[in-house]
């Protein structure tokens, strides 16, 4: 204590004017998250005491879904060894290794060690390659909806190619609709199992784009031009359903290992999304100028975490055990809302919905537009109040048509949450 008077610095920044024109032209265009904004809504109504099934966050409670056991125990085990220093700037040596395993044995893909790359998460993995593949102006191919690629556009001064797709293909991108803008795209965007749709790409789909991709860049060899990358999001290919099967354009088009970059993480696959361990892997010079873009941002994991994470890949059949009940879990509650949803549908009320194949996500589309409804966010609004159902248009992921198309997420809420909440969106609906 110095017994000094603390200088009040509030009124030094009451000019809003003055503050704003200090901020770059990027910052002053730069959205906040629409999903974070929900997020405070729905708090707010939980904490002035109203029942809210809360299906906005890609989040897990972990009063529902705890993260592995083991992986927590490792953690701690390495923190109390000493590891609490900074990591190597491509990830500890053995997490590395355990991904290159992991991958040979559960994806059959086998990559040699240079093309792993370890960051704090799989979004500084995606930020890692916009900011390695782009350069200003660059064109961006990427489907509507679909998570935070309009954000990532705008931060790299990127021109972006926005494809609306429809249930009817999967909410992925055809073929028909890629191919025109192929020649002038420097990297393509694919997120299987996807957010928000909570759909699985078909193996021919993928497979169709991923050839195209190799036949681009097989002329932009000849002509001495810069590669066209598809850089595909799985970090949710653990947890799929019923029919669907993940599957990756390497092993589809084994011609496509160069322009091919994987964006994976423990998040979503273990429940740890605060543990921020994620890796992409990719061609090794890619992932070299990647590390050292990274390495200036200090988007590096934790290192306990890496070591836990390395030893809880290896651990083959207690991991494939939990991952079965996790899994389970998620399944059961997603039915719970599709069974539900299209028990309402069959009364003649105006729900149509997708059957679960992967991530935590629901489709839903509340066919509410007309006299009385005009946007999707008036839909949301009626549905939290009427409902206490709390859930994110398809606005947030970039999509301009008001067209009735919802996310819900179950990571955050109990079977008895969405038993409790169906009655009340019955009653909403009619």
């Amino acid at each position: 204590m110095t017994g000094r008077p603390a200088l009040d610095t509030s009124p030094l920044f009451l000019d809003p004017a003055v503050a704003d024109a200090s901020h770059s032209a990027m910052a002053r265009g730069l959205q906040g998250s629409e999903i974070l904004k929900i997020a405070a809504e729905v708090r707010a109504m939980k904490a002035a005491g109203r029942d809210v099934c809360n299906l906005t966050v890609g989040d897990f409670d972990p009063a529902q879904f705890p993260a592995p056991p083991q992986l927590i125990g490792e953690t701690e085990a390495a923190l109390r060894a000493g590891h609490t220093n900074y990591p190597p700037s491509d990830g500890v040596l053995e997490l590395r290794q355990a991904v290159v395993r992991y991958y040979e044995r559960e994806l059959g893909l086998r990559y040699p060690l240079e093309s792993v790359l370890i960051a704090a998460g799989a979004r500084p993995i995606l930020y890692g390659s916009y900011g390695t593949v782009l350069d200003p102006g660059d064109v961006v191919v990427y489907p509507v909806p679909s998570w935070n690629n309009n954000h990532y556009v705008h931060l790299f001064g990127a021109r972006a190619v926005q494809l609306p797709v429809s249930r009817e293909h999967g909410f992925f991108p055809t073929a028909e609709q890629v191919r025109p803008h192929l020649a002038t795209a420097r990297l393509l965007v694919i997120n299987s199992p996807q957010n928000p749709s909570g759909t699985v790409i078909a193996p021919a789909q993928l497979a169709e784009l991923t050839q195209l991709v190799v036949e681009e860049n097989t002329r932009r060899q000849q002509r001495g031009q810069k590669a066209l990358f598809l850089l595909y999001d799985q970090v949710y290919w653990t947890l799929t359903f019923g029919k669907a099967r993940h599957v990756t354009p390497v092993e589809l088009v084994p011609a496509a290992a160069p322009y091919v970059i994987l964006l994976d993480a423990i998040s979503k696959s273990f429940a740890a999304t605060g543990m921020r361990v994620g890796w992409a892997v990719a061609a090794p010079p890619l992932i070299a100028r990647m590390r050292d873009f990274l390495g200036h941002v200090g988007a590096w994991a934790p290192r306990a975490e890496q070591v836990a994470t390395a030893k809880w890949l290896d651990a083959v059949e207690s991991r494939h055990a939990w991952q079965r009940t996790f899994a389970q879990q998620l399944e059961q509650r997603l039915e719970a809302l599709y069974q539900g949803c299209r028990a309402l549908a069959r009364e003649g009320l105006p729900v149509e919905v997708i059957e679960p194949q992967g991530a935590i996500y629901l489709s839903v589309r509340f066919d509410l537009i007309g006299a009385r409804f005009h946007t999707n966010e008036q839909i949301r609004k009626h549905l939290l109040d009427a409902a206490g159902m709390a859930v994110v248009p398809f606005q947030a992921f970039g999509l301009r048509e008001d067209s009735g198309w919802f996310r819900l997420s179950v990571g955050a809420v109990s079977m008895r949450d969405i038993e409790a909440m169906l009655p009340r969106l019955r009653t909403a609906l009619r």
